[in-house]
């Protein structure tokens, strides 16, 4: 037998893709839109269901990923649970490449559903201020600073050190709301203007509506597998180039720097290990809770410099025929977010490069198609990271 360090690393490829019904779903369970996005992955990759020997979830049941496997009649022989927000499912994807890689499973089936904003309609949920009051977060919490303010604190002393300003924040929701024009599934679709977002209800200053992500229903999933399936696939393959995760903090306090996040860490990793650069990204799919998340995110992916995204995206470089596409679907800003949307950022990013974009398919000069992408997963209050590049086959 080969020793560890002589057997040979599989390349491994998304070979499915989907979206459950998504937007205002009332009349289905989360467990339904695990189930409805797991069949229609499934289908997409044109694998039989056998295949499956592993599979991820989080955020759903007492012992997740168990009672979600259970559901949808799995019985697989490696699994993940892992749970760091909206980072997760960039984490869990990596953790899935890296296990298939090194012939731990073969096709790994990661999927996600929610009904936050049904639920919160039927009264069956409600808001809440915090995640916990025990352990470091104790210290926070008696002083009554929600996640979206903590957010709003970055925000500020980036505008405070750098000189970015609301208008360029603002900037972010106005393109991500014009990439949505063009998607069908999106919750919301009529353009916005920058007066728009700076005039809408305050939530957390200097953050107005229109600078926070919607709250939706809906789910989806990614199916991954060994090179040696993807001969049976219906469709080409996106192969898994890199990734890099990263934590930093729990507590306000313990944030070294407000306006750095953990992606300088884990863009930097994912871009080593696929051997690419930021200038070789043709689409960007980036988690975007606020508007702020998704300028730090670019600088901290090494997009343009520190200090410099409202520059940056100021100047239309964020929509679907732009310098940069970012949020190609609309976003959590705009297209769906029912909670941990880091897996919908995957769907995205494998749509683009397979040319199923539809009337918002990026194109690259001459037509083409693009043939890199980056998508990055941001958890907590800027306390973790994901970040995965994506190639076309």
């Amino acid at each position: 037998m080969s020793s560890p360090s002589t057997t040979p690393r599989r390349k491994v490829a998304v070979v499915g893709v989907a979206l459950s019904d998504t937007g205002r779903v009332d009349d289905a369970t989360p467990y339904a839109l695990h189930a409805q996005a797991a069949r229609r992955a499934l289908a997409d990759s044109g694998l039989d269901r056998e295949v499956i020997d592993g599979f991820g979830s989080a955020g759903l049941g007492t012992l997740a990923p168990v009672e979600v496997a259970e559901y949808l009649g799995l019985r697989p022989t490696w699994v993940d649970s892992t749970a760091v927000g909206g980072a997760t499912w960039e984490v869990m994807a990596a953790h899935a490449a890296d296990a298939i890689a090194a012939g731990h499973a073969n096709a790994v089936l990661l999927v996600y559903g929610s009904t936050a904003r049904a639920d919160i309609k039927a009264g069956r949920r409600t808001s809440n201020l915090s995640f916990g009051a025990r352990g470091p977060l104790q210290f926070e919490v008696p002083y009554g600073h929600t996640l979206i303010s903590k957010y709003a604190m970055a925000a500020r002393r980036h505008m405070h050190q750098f000189g970015t300003t609301v208008e360029q924040l603002a900037e972010i929701a106005v393109q991500a709301r014009a990439n949505a024009a063009t998607n069908p599934d999106a919750m919301f679709r009529d353009p916005i203007t920058v007066d728009d977002v700076l005039s809408g209800p305050m939530i957390a200053d200097p953050f107005t509506k229109l600078h926070c992500c919607i709250r939706s229903d809906g789910g989806c999933a990614v199916l991954l597998a060994a090179e040696e399936y993807v001969p049976d696939t219906a469709k080409s393959p996106v192969w898994v180039l890199g990734s890099g995760m990263s934590v930093s903090h729990t507590t306000m306090s313990e944030w070294e720097d407000f306006t750095v996040s953990p992606a300088a860490v884990s863009g930097r990793l994912a871009f080593e290990r696929a051997g690419v650069r930021p200038s070789d990204v043709d689409v960007a799919e980036i988690y975007d809770a606020f508007t702020y998340m998704t300028l730090v995110t670019l600088e901290d992916l090494g997009f343009c410099a520190k200090g410099e995204g409202g520059a940056f995206v100021s100047k239309g470089r964020l929509l679907r025929d732009g310098e940069l596409p970012v949020n190609t679907d609309g976003g959590g800003l705009s297209a769906c977010h029912p909670g941990m949307r880091g897996l919908f950022l995957l769907v995205e990013a494998v749509r683009q490069l397979r040319g199923e974009g539809g009337a918002g398919q990026v194109r690259k000069p001459g037509g083409r198609l693009p043939e890199v992408g980056v998508v990055s997963g941001t958890g907590g209050w800027f306390c973790s990271s994901g970040t995965m590049v994506l190639g076309r086959g």
